[in-house]
């Protein structure tokens, strides 16, 4: 018999335990492990039975257990000291505030989803893995960050496998009562909601739940309350479900809903409003029309408001492909905000910000353009990312090489703390004096080799009967009643070679890849001295068939008989099973079409437990890759066509496993010791713990993006926005006279008739500025290295100088100006060069930054 509804009822803890509650009531547990380990304490069985969740686990314990422990002096101790050190951790300074200068006082960070803990399942894969390990090392940095999503009442949704290896999807809906979270209220109690207007003078409602992860609060905003019709209740029912205006809506009220919470929560608690807003991905980019409205509502025009509120918006895209980005009919956009959703903005503003670039963009609205446009800040996830980003949009910029688009990148990092196994944090701890993996000293001779591979040994161990467990759950679950054939027990070696795949499935990332020779593929998994065994875990968005149909082959191949205990697909990929899959492989396999993985965290989750990584030189792999941590697939991109490529890639895959990986795992010294393999595991924790860290990545987001953002909306904002208006009336001149601005001719001499290193070009620029001042431009010559075409790599530029008399005058006459400039010769090999005009005002990030050049012809 089903229930017609489900709730938690939240255990009455005894008075000597009321420590627990302050401590369940902080997502710090989910990264903390001696406060973890308090939990455990409590029930072993129950603590791995309920997902490592405390608030569920002191519902399901029982009574007598927590009357007992009421009486364990020992146990009181320990959950006293675990609550006074948590106070500690939320009130002391950090490393943020050591930080010298001016810096914001507070930072919203929006995203569509968070991947925190299990127990919060409010994350589809990578992105909201990285928005939540961005929150952990914000709290652990003393980062003044607060983070604002959606509460989604079904999370993304848990996966089940058919007989016929199908992927099946369910929805278990979430109660919020039995998850950490608290309803955000006003001192008289009452929820504080956000309301916004819609269509049909219709009114979208949504509460406000608040996370404690750390010293950051997460705001999520739920729309299942009474105060909506059933309609809009669904509103946030699941992540990432819905058509286009189902969609919208979410994203409406992450951005727009999203940023009226921030306003609320600041204020109920007596702090600044942020300064600084870090939208992640387009999905969330409405929150700069709602700054920009309200900022209306302070006496600017909608060109003014744009400065500042783009000065102060950091916008970071994480994906790579044009299909990847969120797009909707302009006619949908008009309808939804030719409404009294945002005062003061109309409604044709809104869609210039959307507006697709060159041919058939007419009737599209992209979200990742409106967040270029919306944000004076942008970044990309890995360097190689920053360079597909600047290509795929140089479209906002036209005239201007890949090179000059003002997109930067900051490589995505991973959550030590949530993400290396206790057993590494332990043998650190013991030998090393530190829990801090990442600045541990691993090549330190306190650590043997012996200790190393023990360690190894126990989390592929741990990794290996965890598999066993959820493959026989799910064959249980599949046939109730049964009793699991005794082959279950018996997947996977604890003392073979492991390789690990696991991520979302989308068709580019090739899970299916291994299959390409199955013939070879199963000599490598039966190999009579050199066996492998592969883990593969992973879901399909449910709209994705082709992404389903992947999952089917590899279940079906991993049903043969000679194969099921070497290769086995586990359902329901989520962080409870990621935290114990990472550290018990020992490669990590990532085999994408180059250059489509934005970044890949999950090879950097790998990697912070000694595993090695063999990968595709796509994401943060190429930065990293060493020869000695790992190995790089060769990628075919001058393949004939994709069959080609995925032919010779995967050859290339099988080889290295054949010859190097396999080989080096099972080489062993007298003592049964891996010497060469240890080694790279030695150095791999030693090379790429701290890089791979997110505390660097937000580090460099405090010190790359936050505080120049800060800086440029202070100086906008100042003096009742004086400088913003200044600046909107200037922007608004250039843009009125460029189409006058050019570079009327080009003389050059000083090099001889066969020109030499050494020889210097001496040049001549007549240019026409349309009445513009010579302050409002920077003439430049722009050269480099020639190739076959026209195109200069290599490119360095300089500026030219303003030739005598009157600037002021002779900018308003019809005769033009002359510039000149001599650049030196200093390299042999192809030369070439152009001159150019583009706007210049030190509030200007780049010259690129208006999109606006005119060029020699």
């Amino acid at each position: 018999m089903k229930a017609i509804r489900k709730f938690t009822v939240r255990a009455v803890l005894p008075e000597a335990l009321q420590a627990l509650e302050e401590l369940c009531g902080n997502l710090r547990w989910s990264w903390h492990e001696p406060t973890r380990q308090l939990f455990e304490h409590i029930s072993p069985e129950l603590w791995r039975e309920l997902g490592h969740d405390p608030v569920a686990l002191l519902g399901a314990v029982d009574p007598e257990r927590l009357d007992e422990l009421a009486t364990d002096p020992d146990f009181i101790a320990g959950a006293n000291l675990e609550r006074d050190e948590l106070r500690a951790y939320l009130g002391e300074p950090r490393w943020y505030q050591s930080l010298k200068g001016d810096k914001p006082d507070r930072i919203a960070y929006f995203s569509p989803e968070y991947g925190i803990a299990a127990a919060l399942p409010q994350y589809s894969g990578g992105l909201g893995i990285l928005a939540g390990d961005h929150l952990k090392s914000a709290s652990d940095l003393g980062v003044p960050l607060v983070g604002v999503g959606l509460f989604y009442r079904a999370g993304y949704f848990s996966q089940a496998i058919s007989a016929d290896g199908w992927q099946m999807e369910s929805y278990p809906l979430l109660d919020p009562d039995g998850l950490p979270l608290s309803v955000l209220r006003r001192p008289d109690g009452s929820d504080v909601q956000v309301a916004l207007a819609l269509p049909d003078d219709r009114t979208l409602h949504a509460r406000v739940w608040q996370a404690l992860v750390g010293r950051v609060s997460l705001l999520l905003l739920d729309t299942d309350i009474p105060e909506n019709d059933d309609e809009l209740r669904l509103v946030t029912d699941r992540l990432y479900g819905g058509g286009g205006e189902h969609r919208l809506l979410q994203e409406i009220l992450l951005g727009v809903g999203g940023a009226r919470a921030v306003k609320l929560w600041s204020k109920l608690n007596d702090l600044p409003e942020p300064e600084v807003f870090h939208t992640n991905e387009g999905h969330a980019g409405f929150l700069g029309l709602e700054r920009i409205a309200s900022l209306i509502g302070e006496g600017l025009s909608f060109t003014e408001a744009l400065q500042v509120a783009r000065a102060g918006t950091v916008f970071t895209t994480h994906t790579p492909v044009a299909a990847g980005i969120d797009r909707f009919e302009r006619d949908l956009i008009r309808r939804y905000f030719d409404t009294d959703l945002l005062p003061g903005v109309e409604v044709d503003d809104v869609l210039a910000l959307g507006a697709e670039t060159g041919e058939g963009g007419s009737d599209v609205f992209n979200m990742a353009l409106m967040g270029l446009r919306l944000g004076q800040h942008a970044n990309g996830v890995s360097k190689l990312h920053g360079e597909v980003s600047r290509e795929m949009f140089k479209g906002l910029w036209p005239g201007f090489d890949s090179a000059d688009i003002p997109i930067t990148s900051i490589t995505n990092g991973v959550h030590a703390p949530t993400w290396t196994d206790p057993a590494l944090l332990r043998l650190a701890e013991s030998r090393l004096g530190t829990t801090d993996t990442t600045s541990a000293n691993w090549r330190s001779p306190s650590i043997s080799d012996a200790d190393l591979w023990a360690v190894r040994g126990h989390m592929r161990l741990q990794f290996v009967e965890d598999a066993r467990r959820r493959i026989r759950a799910a064959w249980v679950a599949q046939n109730q009643g049964g009793v699991p054939p005794a082959w279950m027990s018996q997947v996977f070696n604890p003392d073979v070679l492991t390789i690990g795949f696991a991520r979302r499935v989308p068709t580019y990332k090739r899970l299916t890849l291994m299959l390409h020779d199955r013939d070879r593929l199963r000599a490598l998994l039966t190999h009579p001295e050199h066996p492998i065994q592969i883990v593969i875990a992973g879901k399909s968005h449910p709209a994705d068939e082709e992404g389903k149909r992947l999952i089917q082959q590899i279940v079906q191949f991993a049903e043969d008989p000679e194969l099921r205990t070497r290769i086995a697909f586990l359902p329901d990929y989520n962080i409870a099973m990621a935290q114990l899959m990472y550290p018990g492989t020992d490669v990590w396999l990532n085999n994408p079409l180059r250059p489509l993985e934005a970044c890949g965290t999950s090879g950097m989750k790998a990697a912070l437990n000694g595993v090695l990584n063999l990968s595709i030189l796509d994401g943060w792999w190429p930065e990293f890759y060493d020869g000695k941590n790992g190995w790089a697939i060769p990628s075919a991109d001058s393949a004939g066509d994709s069959a080609e490529r995925d032919k010779l890639e995967a050859d290339a895959l099988y080889d290295l496993i054949e010859h190097q990986v396999a080989p080096s795992f099972y080489e062993r010294n007298s003592d049964g010791i891996p010497e060469r393999w240890v080694g790279a595991v030695r150095h791999t924790l030693a090379g790429l713990s701290p890089e791979l860290s997110a505390d660097r990545m937000v580090r460099q987001y405090v010190q790359e993006l936050y505080i120049p953002a800060h800086h440029n909306e202070a100086l906008l904002s100042a003096e009742d926005f004086m400088v913003a208006r200044e600046l909107a009336a200037w922007k608004e001149a250039i843009r009125a006279a460029w189409p006058g601005v050019a570079v009327s001719h080009v003389e050059s001499g000083g090099v001889s008739s066969v020109p030499q290193v050494g020889d210097e070009l001496h040049l001549r620029a007549h240019v026409q500025l349309n009445g513009l001042s010579p302050d409002d431009v920077i003439v430049e010559v722009v050269y480099g290295r020639s190739s076959s075409g026209d195109d200069l790599t290599n490119v360095a530029s300089q500026a030219l100088t303003l030739v005598g008399g009157d600037a002021a005058a002779a900018a308003g006459g019809s005769g033009g100006l002359l510039y000149t400039g001599t650049v030196k010769l200093d390299r042999a090999g192809g030369f070439g060069y152009t001159v150019r005009i583009v706007p210049k005002n030190e509030l200007l990030l780049s010259h690129a930054e208006m999109g606006l050049v005119a060029l020699a012809g």
